[in-house]
């Protein structure tokens, strides 16, 4: 089992609808580093409240709402083979509040941790990183589009990768067969590389211009609206982060074009302690941010 996911109504600094099988597609990308890969099962606690249906708070949600709800999770099991083997829903009188705990099975003694990088090892990651982000801010602003000129597309893309980021679940065995260790990035890669590396007893050495963007990113970083250092720092991401050997690297490569996995080599694992980050002259480059806080 892991720890379960949690998306409140309103958190991030927008409210917006929320239905469980956005919610599954988070939880169950953070569930491909333990390698739940051949069975995932969820249960599911709800807290709805008012506010999802109506903005008097003595109201409760109304039915259309909670078919969506169902609706939703019914979309989740199809589309990722999971089960709903049970939970709750309550009624409160705060925000929509929703959890899932995923429970996947693996292969014994194939279980990677964040906690076993070694100095020389490659870090990689998967997809793009910073879409996430970009999208939220498209949502809160809307014209932010507009004004990068951005496509339709490409606005559609940004926010999809918000609202409804889609597991890397092909990673899996990815992960199981080459990673030396592995996490998911979901407070910011600044952040979550930082977090590795503290937690394997190494430092990284990296450069920026190596983290991979969605073309979306890269015209609305060239335009002015984003630096790279804001995406590395922005969170919700739900790639997976991982490091392996040097030697192993063109078999995973070999591996992932074949799966349909994206991955990209981002620097390399060091005895120094903490994250260097350079520029693309290798010129050491200071962050002025770091990444979201839970607390």
């Amino acid at each position: 089992a892991r720890e379960p996911g949690r998306r409140l109504e309103g958190n991030y600094g927008v409210v917006y609808e929320i239905t469980p099988d956005d919610l599954a597609h988070i939880d169950l990308t953070e569930g491909v580093l333990i390698g739940s890969y051949t069975r995932i099962e969820i249960a599911v606690e709800a807290l709805v409240g008012a506010t999802v249906s109506a903005p008097a708070s003595d109201e409760p949600p109304t039915r259309a709402f909670m078919t969506r709800l169902a609706e939703g999770l019914a979309e989740a099991q199809r589309t990722f083979g999971c089960h709903l083997i049970g939970g709750d829903t309550d009624r409160t009188p705060g925000p929509f509040t929703l959890t899932i705990t995923a429970i996947g099975s693996l292969p014994a003694g194939s279980v990677v941790r964040r906690t076993p990088a070694r100095p020389g090892d490659i870090i990689a990651v998967t997809g793009t990183i910073g879409d996430a982000g970009l999208g939220l801010a498209l949502r809160k602003d809307p014209k932010r589009a507009r004004q990068a000129g951005l496509s339709a597309d490409y606005a559609a893309f940004l926010i999809s990768r918000f609202e409804k980021p889609v597991p890397r679940l092909a990673a899996a065995a990815l992960v199981r067969d080459f990673a030396t260790a592995a996490m998911d990035v979901s407070d910011g890669l600044a952040k979550d590389l930082a977090r590795m590396a503290s937690a394997s007893g190494t430092g990284a050495n990296i450069q920026i211009d190596k983290v991979p963007l969605s073309d979306g990113a890269r015209i609305m970083c060239s335009q002015g609206f984003v630096r790279r250092e804001d995406l590395i720092a922005s969170g919700e991401d739900y790639e997976v982060l991982f490091t392996l050997p040097t030697d192993r690297w063109p078999a995973l490569q070999s591996v992932a074009s074949t799966t349909g996995v994206p991955v990209t080599v981002l620097g390399t694992m060091t005895q120094d302690d903490g994250v260097s980050w350079r520029d693309s002259h290798g010129r050491a480059m200071p962050l002025t941010t770091g990444g979201w806080d839970h607390f």
